[in-house]
Order: structure tokens, then sequence, then C-alpha cells
């Protein structure tokens, strides 16, 4: 009797490790790309950054994720999942090092590594939930996504902030996130003794597949509907302070309105995966997703800065729904772990590469149309085109069918 008590002692620690990997895992996955924005002004001035190299801030840890995302997921079976998010957290510490170094070679160099750490983490977490919660996927799904939006507000609305009480400036602002990448490292590693001492605890084993994602027409549809969603976002996240300095919006004002965008982003990625996970399809969700997106971008185009505060939350609410919807596709389109972490491999590696094209079209048509409505009509082209994807991936089909 004594020892089955330990034994479910032992499960509710474990339990308690695995919810916290997943809560400081994903609370890296989007807040040291965030933080850039809010500090851009100074970094541009103190590297003398022109418009294109500003672009490729955002656009290098894309681009890596898009290279890297599927090799990711091919070596989750000779590494396991737990071991290659300590990795990625390795080379996220080191790319945030180099990243506030203070040169422009380190800087573009840092944002290559961080790229990588990101990369492996957002491929391999949605493995991690379908593998240690196989029946709490949409309540963990919503955990995973507020946290990392939470982080993301923080990042948008404080890094300025963050910069003038650390007395480091921009370099303050970028490299606190050193702090959350270590406590991530730690409870990992506390897992990993953790599982050593009790070897007996109930796991559920990482299975194989030898399904080839890009035979799958429901993995393309899911694809593209993520890399649809992330040109979105990150056009918004590269560029918001430009256009809304243009629109008379000026300093620390931008930064607090992608924090609205980001806070209302918080209680749609909770709830949205656990109402998602229950529902058939989710179609009805993709049409209300798409006609909020292209409601919000003829606003900018129409009423540019007035009623700002009212367009993020409308943003955030289509962001939060798209991005927390596509990532519960990699479990709910799947029927064994290791093809959540192919899907996700698969998906993030298209989808990014999609993604990655969006902050310089964004600023080119720009450069052609200072008025900045060619660039919101390339985002209202874009969520004309994710409704059509995202209408087929939301069907009740998985990848194996």
């Amino acid at each position: 009797m004594m020892k089955n008590e330990v034994k479910k002692n032992a499960s509710y620690v474990l339990l308690i490790i695995n919810v916290l990997v997943v809560i400081l895992i994903s609370s890296n996955l989007r807040s040291p790309i965030v933080a850039v924005a809010p500090v851009l002004g100074e970094v541009r001035d103190a590297l003398k950054l022109d418009n294109f190299q500003v672009s490729l801030l955002t656009s290098i840890p894309l681009f890596m994720f898009a290279a890297c995302s599927v090799l990711v997921s091919k070596f989750s079976n000779n590494f396991g999942i737990s071991k290659l998010l300590m990795y990625s957290l390795i080379i996220l510490s080191f790319g945030l090092f180099l990243r506030i170094s203070g040169s422009l070679w380190l800087l573009f160099l840092g944002s290559i590594f961080i790229g990588l750490g990101i990369c492996i983490g957002n491929v391999v977490t949605p493995g991690y939930v379908k593998n240690n919660f196989p029946k709490q996927i949409g309540l963990m799904t919503g955990i995973f996504a507020v946290s990392m939006n939470l982080t993301a507000a923080l990042a948008s609305g404080f890094s300025v902030k963050i910069g003038e009480l650390t007395g480091f400036g921009w370099k303050g602002s970028l490299g606190i996130w050193l702090v959350i990448a270590a406590l991530g490292f730690l409870v990992l590693a506390l897992e990993f003794i953790f599982n050593k001492r009790n070897p007996n605890l109930p796991k559920t084993a990482l299975s194989t597949s030898d399904l080839n994602m890009f035979k799958s027409a429901q993995a393309w549809n899911i694809s593209i509907f993520m890399g649809l969603q992330s040109l979105f976002y990150y056009c918004l996240v590269a560029w918001l302070p430009s256009f809304l300095a243009d629109f008379n919006m000026q300093g620390e004002s931008s930064g607090w309105v992608f924090f609205v965008i980001q806070i209302t982003m918080i209680p749609v990625t909770f709830c949205c995966p656990i109402i998602a996970s229950k529902m058939k399809d989710q179609r009805l969700m993709i049409l209300f997703i798409c006609a909020l997106m292209f409601g919000s971008t003829m606003m900018f185009v129409f009423l540019k800065s007035q009623w700002i505060y009212v367009n993020a939350v409308i943003i955030g609410i289509s962001n939060g729904l798209s991005f927390s919807l596509s990532i519960l596709f990699f479990s709910t389109r799947t029927k064994s772990s290791i093809n959540a972490v192919k899907i996700s491999g698969m998906a993030q590696s298209v989808g990014y590469l999609i993604a990655a094209f969006g902050p310089p079209l964004f600023g080119k048509l720009h450069d052609w149309d200072i008025s900045w409505n060619s660039s919101f009509y390339l985002l209202s082209f874009a969520v004309m085109l994710m409704l059509y994807f995202g209408l087929k991936a939301a069907r009740n089909k998985c990848v194996e069918d």
C-alpha cells in the first residue's frame, strides 16, 4: 500500500514537472523575436542598420524555421524529445548572448542560432504534449499557446522599460530572455534526474512511423495554413512600429498596441484548443478567423491609426485563434506522437518559408507605395488563400488517411 502511495506521489510530481516544461519551453518560442520590435530604433541607431537589415532581424529566424524544421523532426527518434528540448535551449541561449555582443555580424549570427533553437522547440513541443498528455491535448495546447503569448506580450509591452531598468538599453531588453531559457533548462534537467531515479513510473513510448508527410494532401493543407497565418503575424511584428509611426503614433505607443494584441491572444489561445478539440471539424472557426483578419487589414487601409486599439483586439482574437488551431492540428490530425512531430516539422518548414518572405515583401511594397495600402492588400490576399487551405485543413481527416 505504502509503495503504491509513493508511486502515486511520484507520478504527481512528474506531472507538475511535465507541465512546467511545456510552460517554460513555450515561453522561449516567441518572446526573443517579438522583443526586437520595440527597441528596433535603438538597435538601428547603434549598429547603423538599413531597412533591409532591419527586416532580416525578423526574417532570419523564420528562414531557420523553414530550413531546419523537417531535419529536427527526423532527429526526434534518435535523440528523444526531452533531450532535443534541452539542446534547443542551449542553442537559443548561445544565440541570445551573441545577439547582444554589440557587433553587426554577431547580431545576425545570434539571430541564426536563436532561429535554430526556437525551431527545435517549435517542432518538438507538440510531440512532447501528445506523448505526455494524450488525454489532455486540448488543455495542454492551450497552456502552451498562453505561455507563448503571455511572454510575447511582456516582451512587446515592457521591452523598452526593461532596457531602462537594467541600464543596458537595447542589450538589456534583448538579453533578459537568457533568464527564461536558463529556467527551462533547469526544469528539463530536473525531469531527467527524476525519471532516472524513478524508472518504474509509467511512460508513453514514442512511436515509429514510415509515413512521408510530403505525400499527404492534408499535411500540405495544414502546412500552407500555418504559413499564411504566420506571414500575417510576422509582418505585423516586423513593421507595426514603422507604419504606426507614419500614422502619427510615436515612441512606446506601438509597443503598447502590440501588447494589447498579445494580451488579447491569451484567453483566446487558451480556450480555442479546448473548444476546437471537441468539435468534429473547425470550418466555422476558419470562416470567423479569416473574416476578422480581412476586416483588420481594411481598418488599416481606411482608418489608419483611428480605432487602433479596437483593431488590436480584432488582430489578437484572429491571430490567437489561427495560431492555436495550427498547433492543435499537429495533434488532432495525426494518429501517433511521432507523426505529430513529423507534421509539426513539415508544417513549420513549409509554413515559415512562406512566412519569411512576408516582412521583406511587406516593406518592399511600402517602398513602392508610401501609403502602406499595397502592403495591407498583400495581407488581404494572404487571408483569402488562408481561407481556402484552412477550410481543407479543418476537415475531420488525418494526415495518415
